[in-house]
Parts: C-alpha cells; sequence; structure tokens
C-alpha cells in the first residue's frame, strides 16, 4: 500500500491540472472539492490506495480533454480500468458534446453490473457523494435545484434506483443502502414518480 502513496499524490495533481477552475455545477465550489470526497469515501469503504487514486481521475475522461489512453499510461491498468468502468460518455464524445443524458445512461446502466468489484466501489462512492450533495441542497433550495441538471426529477429518480439495484451485492451492503435511501430521500423531496421507459 505504501508503494501506491506516489502515485496517489501524482493522481490528485494531475486531476488538479486537467480539471483547472471547472466548478460543480451550477456552483462555484471547486470541482476537486468533489475528487477529493469521493476518494476518501473509497478509503473508508475499505478500497485502497490504487482504488482511492482511479477516485481522484474518475470524471477526468468525460469532463476534460483528457483520454482513456492518456490515463492508462500515466497510471497503468489498474487506474485505467476503474477510470474506464466510473465513465459513461462515448470514445467520440467531447466534454462539450456529449450524446444526450438518457442515452448515455441507459448503455452505463447496461454494463455497471459487469463491471469489476473494485470498480463498483468507486461508482458507488461517486454516487453516494453527488446524491448526498444534490440532497442537501434540495433541503436548502428546494426544486429549484434541479434546473442545473440535465434531467427532469423522474427520469433521475428511475437513475438513481436503477444505478442502487445495480450495486446490490457487489459494493459492502451498507453502502448500497445508502444509494436506495438516498433516491428515496430524492422522491420525496421533489414529489417525482419514476419514469418508465416508453414514456418519452
Amino acid at each position: 500500500m505504501a508503494a501506491d502513496r506516489p502515485m496517489l499524490a501524482r493522481a490528485l495533481e494531475f486531476a488538479a491540472v486537467a480539471h483547472g477552475d471547472q466548478t460543480r455545477k451550477g456552483t462555484t465550489i471547486p470541482y476537486v472539492s468533489h475528487l477529493l470526497q469521493v476518494s476518501g469515501l473509497v478509503l473508508e469503504w475499505g478500497g485502497d490506495l490504487e482504488q482511492a487514486a482511479a477516485a481522484l481521475l474518475h470524471d477526468v475522461v468525460e469532463d476534460t480533454p483528457v483520454s482513456l489512453d492518456d490515463v492508462f499510461a500515466a497510471f497503468g491498468p489498474g487506474v485505467g480500468g476503474i477510470v474506464a468502468d466510473c465513465t459513461d460518455t462515448y470514445a467520440d464524445d467531447t466534454p462539450g458534446n456529449k450524446r444526450p443524458w438518457l442515452v448515455r445512461k441507459r448503455a452505463y446502466l447496461e454494463r455497471l453490473g459487469t463491471v469489476a468489484p473494485r470498480s463498483a466501489l468507486v461508482i458507488a462512492c461517486d454516487k453516494l457523494h453527488n446524491t448526498s450533495t444534490l440532497l442537501v441542497d434540495l433541503e436548502l433550495h428546494g426544486v429549484a435545484t434541479l434546473a442545473r441538471f440535465n434531467a427532469p426529477a423522474p427520469k433521475q429518480l428511475w437513475y438513481f434506483r436503477s444505478v442502487a439495484a445495480a450495486l446490490k451485492g457487489r459494493v459492502p451492503d451498507g453502502l448500497q443502502a445508502r444509494l436506495g435511501e438516498h433516491a428515496e430521500r430524492f422522491a420525496a423531496l421533489t414529489g417525482a414518480i419514476e419514469w418508465r421507459e416508453g414514456e418519452g
């Protein structure tokens, strides 16, 4: 584990440079805050330093010009494979030109049940932090919070529940339960009724 400490430091520097001045959607919070907190959650839920390094890099392909090839070259197949599993964009997507939200989420859910357990932990911690901050904002600011997102509440509820279900038995039970609880809290705060396939 000690041998991975320099890699963790390199991953933080790499991510901080790549994400630059990006902020969390609709806020002034530096994006690196999310990366640091997901990395911390990975360690708290039993992950190792390689997984923590991947957590720092989990959005670098989706949201910056960095490619998966860049990540594999810089950090090797362990980190690179986890980052690949965390990425829901297509190879020809760019940060400013991604396929529609629903297209990406459907495809992501299809492969989520088959990702390696090491990747599943990082993914679950990412979703846990995302939903945690969203719930806080909903409690503070109400449903106006949802205006900054790409999908309406019913589709977000569908996605949150689907992710929690796909990760059942693949991550620690307590972590998976938290994801499910967050989905239901989201439903309660927004009054959303889950979107179903075929509803448009």
